[in-house]
């Protein structure tokens, strides 16, 4: 993750930036998996401009686990028809 928030950097952060949080969010049939990544560099997360309180990890998966059902349901619903 890290190359990738330094490649992200790298090409598209500007000076004035805040640091570039990396989050990566999977799933798979049985299970949700969340992980974050920040720059052992930046000393400072702004996180309350971008939202008021970054989500737990609980609770990515949580979403997560709720999406992939929805799209589920979808995608039997579609093929029912």
């Amino acid at each position: 993750m890290d190359s990738y928030i330094r490649m992200f950097d790298a090409l598209y952060k500007n000076d004035d930036d805040n640091p570039t949080i990396g989050i990566i969010l999977c799933s798979q049939k049985n299970e949700a998996i969340v992980k974050f990544s920040v720059l052992n560099d930046a000393k400072h997360i702004f996180a309350s401009k971008y939202n008021l309180r970054l989500p737990s990890t609980d609770e990515l998966k949580r979403e997560i686990e709720n999406e992939r059902k929805r799209i589920e349901n979808q995608h039997f619903q579609k093929r029912g028809k």
